[in-house]
Formats: structure tokens, C-alpha cells, sequence
């Protein structure tokens, strides 16, 4: 998208006094859009790269005025035997916002904002003090930020240019194009490893982990620097043989600098109704302190015995967010 002489993307929120999307503190740009369907996602206002809605459950009162102006059936008041409530299903929703308008309770919200470059590195660079005295920087998240490409590149490079350190959070379910063309601008990949069986990826996640894998490996050939982030589910990918295959990677890969493991938490069950999405936000059991500490040893050990000889490595454990 163009606007003025600008990219522009579709962001749904710049959160700010970041610490673990990266070093330093941070100003974390969340970017709207993702090519797969995690059932675990935490992050589903980001599922859709269209500005969308966000309804407000306690603020609703049931009046029924939303349902009666859509045409494509996105609102419904459901009663059963705990009462009335409010359903959304945006799979058809052609974005007309008369519901927005006709809502006398300010209950439905827009979700998600087209900005411009300047305009997000313009309120990235208010906090430009804490950067530099922290060592921190700007981190593009999602979602999947790299499927806005063109806009990701572009603010990207003005960070550098303004002298900004640079992350980006990525699944890596891109063309290995685009991973090619922001790679220069980047100075840290924070590289989600979901799964490492290919049909335990598809069914989880909807998609293979080939090009994933594919894009891992050019970042390392072109010697830029890789954390791995590798959400933890109970009962999916909580076994060792996953743990062996994430240090075997590890190992193979010089320029991988960390593991670091992201327990499930179940904070994104709640949003299935906020966002209008049914199909996604599985609940899982949430593992307990010793369960994640149990596995960070495992690890721990099996990194300490590999004869990887590269410096500064480290495993890192921390939650999903």
C-alpha cells in the first residue's frame, strides 16, 4: 500500500518499554497478518491483515442493534442456560462498520490502524533515550510481520537509518525472498521453532515446516544473528525427542546465539469472542514452574555437551507472549 509517497501497513498495536523482544528496552511494533493458524495463538486480533473489530463483552448489553444492521450475519445473541451472550463470526464480514456505528454502547471497536512509515517510527522515537541508554531498540512482531514485506523493509531500513537496533519476531512462513531483502536491516531474528515433526507442524499449525526450516538456514548462510524461540505446549511438543531435534539445529547452525523456550499460557482462549474467530485458540493445560524448569534442564545439559564452539551461547526460558 502507498499513501503520500509512503508504505503503509496494517498494525494493531506499538507497545512500548518492551524486555524480552530482544535487548534493551524496546518498542515493540505489532504488525496484523499471519499465514498460519497456530492452535495455541495467543496473538488473534494479528490472524487477519484487514482492520477488523473488537468487541467489548462487558460493555455489551445484548441490545441486538449490531445483528439487526449486518447483512452478512456476523453478530448473534445466543441464550442458553448461563444467559445472553454475544457472538461474533467475521468470516464474512465486508468490513462496512454499520454495526460499529449503530452500537449504542461503544461496545465494538476497530481493531487494527493503517499507518505510515514516518508515523510509527515518529512514536517508536519518542523513547529514543531509553534505546540508548539500555541497548535497546525496535522489534516488528505479529502476527507475522514479514508478511507485510514491502512495509516491514521499509521501516526497517528508517530505523537504521535513524540509528536504531533492530529485531525481528518470525515464524519464517514467508518466501525466502522476503527474508532475503529485510535480512540487511536486521540485527537480531527472534525465529519461532514451533514444531520439529512435519505432520505434528501441519496438524498444529496448518502448514509444513519446510520453507521454515529453508528460511533458518539462509539466515545463518548470511551470518546474521538468530535466537530461537520455541513455544512449549503440553501433550503436542513437550517431548525430548522435539528437544533433541531444537539443540541438534542448535548445533548445526553457527549463527543460532540461544534457545529460548516460551511455556503455553492460555491468555489467548479469552479472545476467540473478542475477535470474532472460533477455530483457533485451543486450550491447552498450562505446565507448571517445575515441568518448564524440568525442561530448560534438559536442555541445558544437552547444549553444555555439544561441541558447537561458537561463543555467547546460551538457553534462555520464558513465557509465550
Amino acid at each position: 500500500m502507498e499513501h503520500l509517497g509512503q508504505k503503509t501497513g496494517v498494525i494493531f498495536n506499538i507497545q512500548k518499554f518492551c524486555i524480552d523482544d530482544g535487548p534493551g528496552i524496546r518498542t515493540t511494533v505489532f504488525l496484523k497478518g499471519c499465514p498460519l493458524r497456530c492452535t495455541w495463538c495467543h496473538n488473534l486480533e494479528g490472524l487477519s491483515q484487514k482492520v477488523g473489530l473488537e468487541l467489548d463483552t462487558i460493555k455489551c448489553t445484548h441490545c441486538g442493534k449490531c445483528s439487526g444492521v449486518c447483512k452478512e450475519g456476523c453478530h448473534q445473541l445466543i441464550q442458553d442456560y448461563s444467559g445472553i451472550r454475544h457472538e461474533m463470526d467475521l468470516t464474512h464480514c465486508n468490513q462496512c462498520k454499520a454495526c460499529l456505528e449503530q452500537c449504542p454502547q461503544e461496545a465494538l471497536l476497530v481493531c487494527g490502524s493503517e499507518k505510515t512509515v514516518d508515523e510509527v517510527i515518529e512514536e517508536v522515537l519518542v523513547d529514543r533515550k531509553f534505546y540508548e541508554n539500555s541497548g535497546g531498540g525496535m522489534t516488528l512482531s505479529g502476527g507475522e510481520p514479514l508478511l507485510q514485506g514491502a512495509f516491514a523493509q521499509a521501516l526497517l531500513e528508517r530505523a537504521k537509518e535513524v540509528g536504531l537496533h533492530t529485531c525481528v519476531e518470525t515464524s519464517g512462513a514467508v518466501s525466502t525472498q522476503v527474508i532475503e531483502k529485510v535480512a540487511p536491516f536486521v540485527d537480531l531474528f527472534l525465529f519461532d521453532i514451533k514444531a520439529t515433526d512435519e505432520a505434528q507442524h501441519i496438524r498444529y499449525t496448518g502448514q509444513s515446516y519446510k520453507q521454515i526450516h529453508q528460511n533458518l538456514r539462509t539466515l545463518n548462510a548470511l551470518g546474521k544473528a538468530i535466537r530461537m524461540r520455541c513455544p512449549i505446549i503440553p501433550g503436542v511438543n513437550d517431548q525430548e525427542s522435539h528437544f533433541d531435534a531444537l539443540v541438534a539445529l542448535y548445533e548445526a547452525l553457527e549463527y543460532v546465539e540461544a534457545i529460548q523456550l516460551m511455556p503455553y499460557h492460555d491468555l489467548g482462549i479469552g479472545k476467540k469472542s473478542r475477535y470474532g474467530l472460533k477455530k483457533v485458540g485451543e486450550s491447552f493445560s498450562v505446565p507448571t514452574q517445575e515441568e518448564a524448569k524440568a525442561w530448560q534442564d534438559y536442555i541445558d545439559g544437552k547444549v553444555e555437551a555439544s561441541h558447537k564452539k561458537t561463543i555467547n551461547k546460551q538457553v534462555k526460558i520464558d513465557e509465550v507472549g
